[in-house]
């Protein structure tokens, strides 16, 4: 299934029980995208095409069922197969390069760890108890589980920051950051995003805020950035409060997580903490009106059964910010599926 296309556009194409199939078996895709991304399969073709007896030899795998892997992927245009059993890459593969300036191959990681999948196939309990499946899995609900599990957190922190990669340097051409002495990133995780408005605003100054595990992690990216120290690095609970004297207070991907009780709270915090000037943007995505596909259609759901969070409309983002004693004074759509969401203090 072509995700850009509409159902409607689809089964122009293709009988409806042939697209429900498509749609059904669509766990199995995401789990062969998981495996080349796990395997490092994109980086070994990086330099040209290989067949796939020596990719097996090099990741260690069954030549035989790596090719199947392979081969379902070339289907939807994840690599390609240029002879019998050679494959190089094709622009849809290029992402799951490590290297790559907007790599996933993290992200889909994350996506297809077997701690994470056990969540998936929960989704049930959570569409019949509005509960997210991530407690009923692991007895712990998802933030606390990976502050006990620190090697599925790093996994998932390296996930937010290949989710940053791409969307930075869109947040940092669609808006206009001038004029802002001090930007504070609330639960900004190793800081690229931070790191990506400073360097195009040389005179800024930055506050990274997060839980001090993360905090721990930032130093080294922050380095490499050049931006280590224009950088006050603070570690706490936005629940609790957040570092004081900030232009613009900035969170990527963190207010879909909470449900309005909670998102509230965090929005309120900031409030006591922001100037009387000063601005608040949320980069999430936006649910349009309408029956399209949509990236914030599918995201709503992995907030349904993973943290218990939610992704809004415009609407629901202005009644959220009216009950946090602020209002929304703009979308600004990017390129990406994201959107920066600007409001002000009442």
């Amino acid at each position: 299934m072509n995700p850009q296309s509409s159902p409607e556009t689809e089964s122009q194409s293709i009988p409806p029980e042939a697209y429900l199939i498509q749609l059904a078996f669509g766990a199995m895709v995401s789990q062969a995208l998981y495996v080349a991304a796990k395997l490092g399969l994109a980086d070994l073709l990086a330099a040209k095409p290989l067949p796939v007896g020596e990719l097996a030899e090099a990741t260690k795998t069954h030549e035989g069922a790596l090719y199947r892997i392979l081969r379902s992927l070339a289907s939807f245009g994840v690599f390609k197969e240029i002879d019998p059993k050679v494959f190089a890459l094709t622009p849809y593969a290029e992402p799951l390069r490590s290297e790559h300036a907007s790599s996933l191959r993290n992200a889909a990681i994350f996506m297809g760890e077997e701690w994470h999948w056990q969540v998936w196939a929960n989704t049930l309990y959570s569409v019949e108890t509005g509960k997210p499946a991530w407690g009923k899995v692991h007895g712990a609900e998802v933030f606390d589980y990976f502050s006990n599990h620190s090697q599925q957190f790093e996994i998932f922190n390296r996930a937010m920051t290949d989710m940053s990669a791409g969307t930075a340097p869109v947040v940092v051409e669609a808006y206009d950051f001038s004029g802002m002495d001090v930007l504070a990133d609330i639960a900004g995780g190793h800081g690229l995003l931070l790191a990506a408005i400073l360097k195009a605003n040389p005179k800024m100054k930055g506050i990274l805020f997060d839980v001090p595990a993360v905090i721990e992690g930032a130093g080294k990216l922050l380095e490499q950035e050049g931006v280590a120290g224009r950088v006050s690095t603070i570690s706490g609970n936005f629940f609790e409060s957040v570092p004081a004297g900030a232009d613009v207070y900035l969170m990527q991907h963190i207010i879909h997580d909470w449900d309005d009780e909670r998102s509230i709270q965090i929005l309120r915090n900031i409030k006591a903490a922001i100037k009387l000037n000063g601005r608040v943007l949320l980069v999430e995505t936006v649910i349009p009106k309408g029956n399209d596909p949509h990236l914030s259609k599918l995201m709503d759901l992995e907030m349904l059964v993973s943290p218990g969070g939610v992704e809004r409309t415009e609407n629901e983002y202005a009644k959220l910010f009216e009950q946090s004693g602020f209002r929304l004074t703009r979308v600004i759509p990017t390129k990406p599926a994201y959107s920066i969401i600007e409001a002000v203090r009442l």
